[in-house]
Order: structure tokens, then sequence, then C-alpha cells
């Protein structure tokens, strides 16, 4: 079995497994128990296996040491990206410089996590998805397979923003289904559900479910018409 590669100022700690032909660049910190498939690449300054920290406010519920992260083969993860602990990443996944990937998410094969992008706790992200520089995927959301989230994307999870004791069991985050695509500088508000080759234009704010095979423009959004039919996942060649 071939050794890591280990740049300047590398910690591992305790119980962390390597595969084959992995390379770690400098500073990098892989916390306790961390699991790293074959062929990866983690650059300069990246943080993997952090424990989330809670603040004294949050809502969010108090926990004690998550399962350690997993990261599959032929990754690559970026300069100063932090993948929390609990995240599952699956092989051939590409996670570019200061994204964040937060405790409980999963992560599915060959997708690509743009540059800043922001992936909140308890999410899903399915495989071939591409979720392009600085969009944000709040908490609780799922993303199908073959997802299109363009820069600036925004998604929102909190209908009370922040105000009163009736918001605590009313979170929820958006779902975009199989081949759903978001322009850039769109927002969409909690809950909303874009369906199969939905498809949302840019600087739109989306206030209701997007149907399959739509495609809605505007503040609020509204359909315009269908989607192209050779614009269709299925007419495409993957």
């Amino acid at each position: 079995m071939e050794s890591p590669i280990f740049g300047n100022n590398v910690i591992i700690e305790e119980d962390v497994t390597f595969g084959e032909n992995v390379t770690i660049g400098n500073n990098v910190v892989i916390y306790t128990g961390t699991e790293i498939g074959n062929d990866v690449v983690i650059q300069d300054n990246a943080v993997i296996g952090k424990q989330p920290t809670r603040a004294k406010a949050s809502i969010l519920p108090d926990t004690k040491q998550l399962p350690s992260a997993k990261i599959g083969s032929e990754v690559t993860i970026g300069t100063s990206t932090i993948i929390y602990a609990n995240c599952e990443i699956a092989d051939n996944v590409f996670v570019a410089d200061l994204a964040t990937v937060r405790e409980r998410v999963k992560i599915g094969e060959y997708t690509i996590i743009g540059r800043g992008v922001a992936i909140e706790n308890d999410c899903i992200v399915g495989k071939r998805c591409k979720l392009e520089t600085n969009c944000y995927i709040t908490a609780y959301s799922e993303l199908e397979d073959y997802v299109f989230i363009a820069p600036c994307v925004v998604t929102t999870n909190d209908n009370y923003m922040g105000r009163s004791k009736e918001r605590f069991d009313k979170f929820k985050g958006v779902t975009v289904k199989t081949g759903g695509r978001i322009g850039a500088n769109s927002t969409i508000l909690p809950g909303k559900v874009i369906e199969d080759d939905g498809t949302v234009a840019a600087a739109s704010v989306v206030s209701k479910n997007v149907e399959s095979e739509s495609l809605v423009v505007g503040s609020p959004a509204k359909k315009l018409r269908d989607v192209p039919e050779e614009q269709l996942l299925r007419n495409q060649e993957r």
C-alpha cells in the first residue's frame, strides 16, 4: 500500500484511515476517525471531520460527538474547504476552494461543489449535480440527481425569519427533484419543491412549487412556458 504524501504542518488525529495514493497539502487538519478513500487530493488549509460547535442561542439540538467523516475515492477537496463530521462524500466528487459542507450531509458521486458553496446541516445532494460558485443550500434540503444550481442562488427554510417560537417545528428546506435547474441569483422560499426538470430563470423568487418540465420566471415566479424538449434531461447524453 502506497503511503500518503503529506505537506508541511499537517495534523492527523487518531484512527484516521487512508486509501492508496492520497495527497495532503500544507496546513491540513484531519480529525479523529475520518475515513479517506483511494486517489484523494486534499489541498492546503482544508479541515476534514470537524465537529460542529453550537452557539448558546442556537435552536439546533445539542450534539455530543458525531460519527466521523467519510471521504470516497478519487475525491478532490479544495484549498481552505471545511468538511464537518458525519458527512459522507461519495466517489469522484470535486469540492472547490472555500466550500463548507456541514454535518449530516451526504453528497452523491461525480457531483461538483463550486468555490465558496455552503451546504448546511442535514442535506442530501444526489449524484452528478453541479452547485456553482457561492450558492447557498439551506439546512434540511434535498437535491436529487443531475440538479444544476447556478452562482449565488439562495435557498431558505424559515418562513418566520427568526421570530416567534412557532417556527421551531416548522423549518423546512427546499427540494429539487431530478434534473431541476435554478438560475443565478434566484431565491427559493422555504419548503418549496421544484419537480423533475423544473427550471427557474435567473433572479426569480420561487414562492410556489414548480411543476415538472416547466420554466418559471419573475418575482414571484410564474410559468412562462414548458422547458424546450432538447433541454430535458432524458434527451441529454449522460
